[in-house]
Parts: C-alpha cells; structure tokens; sequence
C-alpha cells in the first residue's frame, strides 16, 4: 500500500471511502506524511466530542501527526446533517489546500461528489410522527410508504435512512429520489480527485473487527458510554455509535458484559458488510486498494 501512495499525484484531492476497520484513517495518514494535505473526516459517528474510542476517531497522537479537520467537533445533541458537512468541507477547500477525505459514510461522499438535493426542511410535526413510528417499530409500515424509486435508491436495512425518506415525502409530497433528481453541481466531481476504494478480505475485516471492539473495552468506551447514559436517547444522531446501545444495556443491567461486547461485535460486522454493499454498487468506478 505504501508504494502505491507513492504513485500518487500530490497535486489533486484525495477521497478514501472502505467498511469500518479497514484502515482507512491509517492510510490517509499516511498520505498525508508522505505527501502533505489536510485529512477531512468523512464518518458521521466522528463528528461527535463524545465518542473517540467507540467511533474509532484518530488518536490525540495521530491527530498531532497531521491536520485533521471536522472530528468531534460538535456536542451530542447538536443540529447536523449531509448538508451542514457539506458547508464545512467547502469553507476547508476555499483554503486552498489539498483535501484528503476518509470516512466510511457514503451519503457524505456522494453528496461531495455527485451533488446533494435542496430538500425543504422537515416540519417539528413530521419528525415527530417519523420518531413515534419508529419507536413502535413500525419500520415495515414507512417503507411500505414509499414512492417506488425511492425504495429502491436508498438502503431499507438502515433504519435512519429509511426515516429522512419518509419524513421528505411526508413533508414535501416528493419522493427523495425525485429531490435527489434534481441536484445541483457537485461540490468536489471525481474527475478533480484520486477516488481510493478499499478491499479486504471478509473474514481478515472480521477478525479485525473483534479484536479492534476488545481493545476499545480497554483503552475506555465503557466509561465513554456511562458518560453517554444520562443523556441516551437511541433516536438522536449522536447515539447511533456501533456498539453504543449494546454498552448502555450493560450499564443498565440488561445484559452481561461478554454478551454486550459480542453482540457489538456482531453489530459493527453487519455494519461493515452493508457498507461493502454500498460501496460495490456506488463506488464501483473508484480505485480499488486492498488493505492487508
């Protein structure tokens, strides 16, 4: 992987897009000490102050190493979308600089790349009834909802993203595929950049995986979920951190520890492999590089 970055032109962008536990933070680390830029985080668990072990945020180490740009700079409970990310990157590329972007949030990099929808904002009602409906587990019932396009454009196993549709179509009377249509010029096309995909193999990401979940438990994600647990509130942006629910039920002694790690664990796969989904069939023009 080294000597790949070395073939790379220090002159254009750098988007880096892979599942969790890929080594996506190493590697644009590595770029940028080999070749200098200004790493951007692309993961929209990163962007909270209140999860740096579990959202597998850079180190204060590795942070000194390079500038690091939009990690953990917001409060739980703060009013962030795709949206507000995407006027933060843009006031960063009108530096001048070179941007090295990683994250594993692929609306984030569709939307830097392809343009993003101007959506209406959501009604406080809709919301509302958006939340009430989830939290009855009425999931079935919203995607049942949906205009056709939109159900099959968007990830329906990922509840959040199944809400933001049905809440649009509620609010506006348009599917968000038709909004979606309809978007203007992308902020960073990939003609101007290096589109990096990272590969791994199932079972080495896996392994990799359970044994990254271990080492959190140890360097402190329990006491960064017993600092979360006065404020939980499973439906807030904040509280979606792989492996968050499962440390608060073990706090709030629902279930054993060894039980809460694995079903973490088991929880950050599935997210890995609806990520390896997506970036199959999104990012499928994207320069593969296998991670070892």
């Amino acid at each position: 992987m080294l000597e790949k970055i070395k073939t790379l032109s220090n002159e254009r962008h750098v988007l880096i897009a892979g599942p969790t536990a890929s080594g996506k933070s190493a590697l644009a680390l590595a770029i940028a000490e080999t070749q200098g830029g200004v790493i951007v985080n692309a993961d929209a668990l990163q962007v909270w102050n209140c999860w740096r072990i579990l959202s597998a945020r850079p180190s204060p180490e590795e942070e000194a190493q390079a500038d690091h740009r939009l990690y953990g700079h917001l409060p739980r409970g703060a009013d962030y979308s795709v949206g507000h990310w995407l006027r933060e990157i843009s006031a960063i590329l009108g530096e001048g600089k070179r941007l090295i972007v990683v994250g594993g949030t692929g609306l984030y990099l569709s939307a830097l790349t392809e343009g993003l929808a101007e959506i209406p904002p959501v009604p406080a009602e809709v919301r509302a009834e958006a939340d009430a409906l989830a939290a009855a587990g009425r999931m079935e019932a919203m995607i049942a909802d949906l205009d056709p396009a939109t159900a099959a454009r968007i990830d329906l196993r990922n509840p959040a993203r199944v809400q933001r549709a049905w809440e649009v179509q509620r609010a506006t009377g348009r599917g968000i595929a038709a909004w979606q249509d309809d978007t203007g010029p992308a902020l960073l096309p990939l003609v101007d950049a290096t589109a990096i995909r990272l590969e791994c193999d199932r079972d080495w990401l896996a392994e990799r995986i359970d044994r990254r979940f271990r080492n959190m438990l140890t360097q402190g994600a329990l006491d960064e979920a017993r600092a979360a647990l006065p404020h939980w509130d499973p439906a807030q942006p904040w509280a979606k951190a792989i492996g968050a629910p499962e440390l608060i039920a073990h706090l709030r002694g629902e279930t054993a520890l060894p039980a809460a790690v694995e079903a973490a664990q088991a929880a950050s796969r599935q997210y890995a492999k609806r990520q390896r989904t997506w970036l199959r069939s999104r990012m499928a023009g994207w320069m593969p590089l296998t991670s070892a």
